[in-house]
C-alpha cells in the first residue's frame, strides 16, 4: 500500500514558481542573494497560477535601486479590465541597503552580472533568488559539461557495481 503525503510534505515541494535552468550553464555563480519583489495583484495570481518566464530576464541597478527585466508574466485570461498588463514591466526589489552597495561595487568594479536564478513562495510572499555571476567561456562551459557526464557515468558504475 501507498505510503500517504501528509500536507506538510506537498506543500514543501509547491513553493517553487520558477528556475532559470539556463542561468548556470552560461555563468559561473560566485554568490546568491534573496530579494523580495514588489508586484501588482495580477501578477501575484499569475504567479500562483505558474506563469512566469526567468529564462530571458536580468537585474538591473539604476539610481541605487535593482530592477528585475525582462522577467514575462503572462496574464491570466480573468484579469481585471480596468487594469492593462504589462507582461514585461519592470519589477522592484527588495534588497536590504548594505547588500545593494555590495552588488554595486561588484557589477560597477568587478563586472559582475546580476542574474535571477530562481522565484519561490516564503510564508506567502514572493521571493527572487538573484546570482552574482560571471560569463563562461565556451571552453569552460565544455568542461561543465564534461565533468557532469563523468559524475554521471560514475553514479551508473558505481550503482551497477
Amino acid at each position: 500500500m501507498a505510503a500517504k503525503k501528509s500536507k506538510k510534505d506537498s506543500k514543501a515541494n509547491d513553493n517553487t514558481i520558477a528556475v532559470n535552468r539556463q542561468a548556470t550553464h552560461e555563468y559561473t555563480i560566485d554568490e546568491q542573494f534573496e530579494a523580495g519583489l514588489v508586484l501588482e495583484g495580477w501578477e501575484v495570481k499569475s504567479l500562483r497560477d505558474g506563469r512566469v518566464q526567468l529564462k530571458e530576464s536580468y537585474v538591473e541597478i539604476k539610481r541605487g535601486e535593482a530592477w528585475l527585466c525582462g522577467a514575462h508574466v503572462s496574464p491570466l485570461l480573468s484579469a481585471s479590465t480596468h487594469v492593462n498588463p504589462d507582461a514585461v514591466r519592470r519589477k522592484k526589489l527588495l534588497l536590504h541597503r548594505r547588500e545593494l552597495n555590495r552588488l554595486i561595487g561588484s557589477v560597477e568594479r568587478k563586472g559582475y552580472t546580476l542574474i535571477p536564478l530562481s522565484m519561490y513562495w516564503i510564508k506567502g510572499r514572493a521571493k527572487l533568488k538573484i546570482g552574482l555571476a560571471k560569463g563562461k567561456k565556451l571552453h569552460d562551459k565544455r568542461a561543465a559539461a564534461k565533468d557532469k557526464d563523468w559524475q554521471r557515468d560514475k553514479a551508473r558504475i558505481m550503482k551497477h557495481g
